[in-house]
């Protein structure tokens, strides 16, 4: 068993330290339901940013072609990410119904 050098503590032993909480689940307290909740809110809005300022573009606004650019990869890369995690998710429910007990 190695052992830490001498005046090092344990992790347990450092005080001051906050607690930490999963991202998301701090502001909804609902667990992994609601960080996935959070997440599907997060897109929908770059989705609907993404789509007002197409239409601004659209009827002449005073949006600029970079920033209307900008929002709509923000947007589709954040819904690739989304389909990626659901698509871990599938997997891993598969995996788990697989499972003979």
């Amino acid at each position: 068993m190695i052992t830490p050098p001498a005046g090092l503590g344990s992790i347990g032993s450092i005080s001051g330290l906050p607690t930490m909480k999963p991202l998301g689940a701090q502001d909804t307290g609902e667990g992994f339901s609601g960080v996935l909740k959070n997440a599907l809110q997060q897109v929908n809005q770059l989705s609907g940013g993404a789509t007002q300022q197409i239409g601004t573009l659209l009827q002449g606004g005073n949006a600029d072609m970079s920033s209307v650019m900008i929002a709509v990869e923000k947007a589709d890369v954040a819904f690739q990410l989304m389909m990626q995690v659901r698509n871990k998710i599938v997997s891993a429910y598969q995996d788990v119904e697989k499972m003979q007990f």
